[in-house]
């Protein structure tokens, strides 16, 4: 669970004019390795990179967590960062408020006292992803200075948020030094350990979890000594995938008609597949198919105390896709 905060709407107003005011300023300085929240740029061109890096044999992987990082950034280095590009004063005065906003929490039904964070820039803001990036953005800045990693150990940053990798040939304890180092000491976060980790991708058994997909080096089909690189939805994407389709076809929908639960699970589905489109996806698309058809068929039979007869000479997958089910 994390703690979301919710602006009032005026406030979702004005921090959308300041955004469009804002963002173009930015996005001037941001640097390429920066994907997420920015327009034009997507999940799918992080992922891309990472495959274009492992391609192009950087196997050696710091992958990076940060601990609840939109609520750990420090206000006074933040402000910093911002008044680097913005001298407007009436500006800076609505971002300090916005990040010291009074927080206004509900439990057992009951209002709770308002609280006031020193840190942090709350989930849930409009302008919050670009207040992230603006942060990290030095982190990136600073990478690839000339006296950074990207020049003397010739490493490459993938960062999406606070969700980044660092692909290098060689993981060298003065690199994995260097990156905590920044973090920790220079912008004020914390690398939380029991996530973070080192690997060499073509070691027997390593896996890169990276935006609900995984990396991993597969043995050629045909028998080959030859690997190969395969990238497909990660097993934690997979089981939040099952829970969803349970949810679209559980017991509280029975009252629904049958075209309508599919007309919902294909909406769902067609997202989903569309966001893992672009990996080796064909197995864990037959899973996800088959689970389907499985809670569609015991949808029907529970819906009527007579349950569900198909027509004669029709098989149950013929009869569901019949009622308008699209496989992936």
């Amino acid at each position: 669970m994390r703690p979301l905060g919710i602006p009032t709407f005026k406030d979702r107003v004005v921090q959308a004019a300041v955004l469009i005011i804002l963002e173009p300023i930015f996005e001037a300085d941001f640097e390429e390795c920066s994907h997420g929240f920015r327009p034009g740029r997507s999940a799918h061109q992080a992922l891309k990179q990472i495959r274009q890096n492992l391609e192009e044999g950087l196997t050696a992987i710091y992958d990076a967590d940060l601990q609840g990082y939109f609520d750990s950034i420090p206000h006074g280095k933040l402000m910093a960062c911002v008044k680097m590009r913005v001298v407007d004063r009436s500006v800076l005065g609505l971002i300090k408020m916005w990040l010291e906003a009074p927080i206004v929490e509900e439990k057992a039904g009951k209002k709770m006292p308002p609280t006031r964070n020193d840190k942090g820039t709350p989930q849930g803001g409009v302008i919050s992803p670009l207040l992230a990036n603006i942060y990290l953005h030095w982190f990136d800045k600073t990478f690839h200075r000339t006296t950074g990693p990207a020049e003397w150990a010739k490493a490459r940053l993938v960062r999406y948020a606070d969700d980044f990798v660092v692909m290098a040939r060689y993981q060298s304890a003065t690199l994995k030094g260097w990156i905590e180092n920044k973090l920790e000491g220079w912008l004020g976060l914390v690398i939380n350990r029991e996530k973070t980790r080192t690997l060499q991708l073509r070691s027997e058994g390593e896996v890169l979890n990276f935006l609900g997909y995984s990396f991993r080096y597969e043995q050629d089909l045909k028998g080959r000594r030859k690997k190969y690189l395969s990238f497909f939805p990660s097993a934690k994407a997979m089981e939040k995938e099952r829970e969803k389709i349970r949810e679209l076809t559980g017991k509280e929908r029975c009252f629904m008609p049958a075209k309508k639960v599919i007309e919902d699970l294909n909406k769902h589905l067609r997202g989903w597949a569309n966001y893992y489109r672009i990996g080796y996806c064909r197995r864990e698309f037959r899973k996800i198919n088959h689970l389907v058809f499985q809670r569609v068929i015991k949808h029907l039979k529970r819906r009527s105390q007579r349950g569900y007869r198909r027509n004669h000479g029709m098989t149950d997958y013929e009869y569901v896709k019949k009622l308008g089910l699209v496989p992936l």
